[in-house]
């Protein structure tokens, strides 16, 4: 099946198109797929007769089933599906048929956008850029783990190879899936720059071009699945979670971001300081400014923060350079229309719908009112002494989700960047996961003190 070719080279699809299509591979179920404000990818399957009612936004959802949602007395929602974002899942396809899927937004049942939609949120936050003139292209760097199962198939933590960054086979046993992953990804239309191992034992990465926030957002969500769904074929577990594995380096999602001004690069400036225009120098301030406040949403989980740790190439120092990998932002060497920020921080875990809508209210935020970043640092951050640190004003990113959400609770740009009740509904989900983590006794408690005491 090669479904890539038959995409329309870019223009939204008609209602015959998808049609016509549903039609040409035999297509028997249509999965409608959203986010939970955690970021879950959720759906609802439709058999293929109804595509006139599915693209009638008529497909009616239970709010109060999703949690962050809705309560039982409001709960009548609806699909709202974005028809450019149609297509066939090639890991689905039984005795020639076929399941496809439409990315939605989630309506009140006024058909008002819901406000508890990460999607419609993330829209949002575009129309409040646009109104600068401004949009934003983030290019995502996802890395996750292969685990093998067990034999009643249970998830072990074994890696499945003891490769290294760059390896080839046969160290590297992932490159069998890896090449599964990237043909099936190309046939969704990804565009596929690099795939190898990484630095840990069974961990990998696959890295796809950039596009607009929107489209990143719905990429890293099928991202995920695709992942998942092709790692399961060779009988191993794939997985996001950004610390699966004590001692060796976490996995990350390197965010390549840059901001858009009628067509052209706003980051670059060939006549200034690094050739980096007012806005990219803004924006790194705003994201240097507000970074603490969105790290609970750049690293959502308890789990993230035995990442974010000194000594695993994590980047916990909040400083900014031209080359340097230590510092939390970076820029690379790459100019003219590829002039970008590396923001390091973020990990897999994340909602990127929420991700993307922080990183682009912390970057307006400098914009508009032009907040000055220090000095790039060139020394490797990681060897400086705390009192050198100090000296040179260099902060650490928030220690645990706790003060993440201490930050968090006490920001204008998060308010600004998820509204009401997105903010009040992961505060309370991640304000209860911690008190979980706190109160849990866990097995090192019980190797290191139940026999002393």
């Amino acid at each position: 099946m090669d479904f890539q070719h038959q995409t329309l080279n870019g223009t939204k699809y008609t209602d015959a198109d998808i049609k016509r299509l549903i039609a040409e591979y035999n297509v028997q179920f249509i999965k409608l797929q959203f986010v939970d404000i955690n970021g879950q990818v959720k759906n609802m399957a439709i058999p293929s007769e109804h595509i006139d009612r599915v693209l009638n936004n008529d497909i009616m959802l239970d709010g109060s089933s999703i949690k962050g949602f809705r309560n039982i007395e409001t709960s009548d929602m609806f699909f709202y599906p974005d028809k450019n974002t149609f297509q066939i899942l090639p890991w689905q396809e039984r005795d020639g048929r076929n399941s496809a899927r439409l990315i939605c937004d989630i309506h009140n049942a006024d058909g008002t956008p819901f406000e508890g939609c990460p999607r419609c949120n993330l829209k949002r936050l575009m129309a409040e850029a646009q109104k600068l003139g401004l949009s934003m292209n983030i290019g995502p760097e996802a890395e996750f783990f292969l685990f093998e199962k067990d034999e009643e198939d249970h998830i072990t933590t074994k890696t499945h190879d003891r490769a290294g960054y760059y390896d080839v086979g046969p160290d590297d046993l992932g490159e069998a899936v890896r090449a599964d992953i990237v043909s099936t990804l190309q046939e969704m239309d990804f565009d596929i720059e690099a795939s190898h191992h990484e630095v840990a034992d069974g961990q990998h990465e696959v890295d796809f071009k950039y596009s607009d926030i929107l489209t990143t957002a719905d990429n890293v969500a099928t991202f995920r699945i695709a992942v998942k769904a092709i790692a399961a074929q060779y009988g191993l577990h794939a997985t996001f979670m950004p610390k699966p594995v004590f001692g060796i380096n976490g996995s990350g999602m390197h965010c390549n971001i840059s901001l858009f001004k009628d067509g052209k690069n706003a980051f670059y400036d060939e006549n200034a300081e690094y050739q980096l225009s007012d806005t990219a120098r803004y924006s790194i301030g705003g994201l240097l400014k507000h970074i603490k406040s969105i790290t609970g949403i750049l690293n959502p989980t308890v789990n993230s923060y035995k990442r974010l740790v000194p000594g695993y190439e994590a980047p916990v120092y909040m400083a900014w350079s031209l080359a340097n990998r230590s510092a939390l932002l970076r820029v690379p060497a790459k100019r003219g229309i590829s002039t970008r920020v590396e923001l390091r921080s973020p990990d897999p875990s994340c909602n990127p719908y929420l991700a993307f809508a922080t990183i682009l209210a912390a970057c307006l935020d400098g914009v508009r009112n032009k907040i000055e970043p220090p000095k790039p640092v060139d020394a490797n951050i990681y060897k400086l002494s705390e009192r050198e640190r100090k000296k040179m004003k260099i902060e650490s990113l928030p220690g645990s989700l706790k003060e993440a959400l201490y930050y968090m609770d006490k920001s204008l740009i998060a308010k600004t960047a998820l509204g009401p009740h997105i903010l009040d509904e992961f505060m309370t989900a991640k304000n209860i996961e911690w008190d979980d983590f706190r109160t849990y006794v866990s097995q090192w408690e019980i190797d290191r003190y139940l026999a002393r005491y």
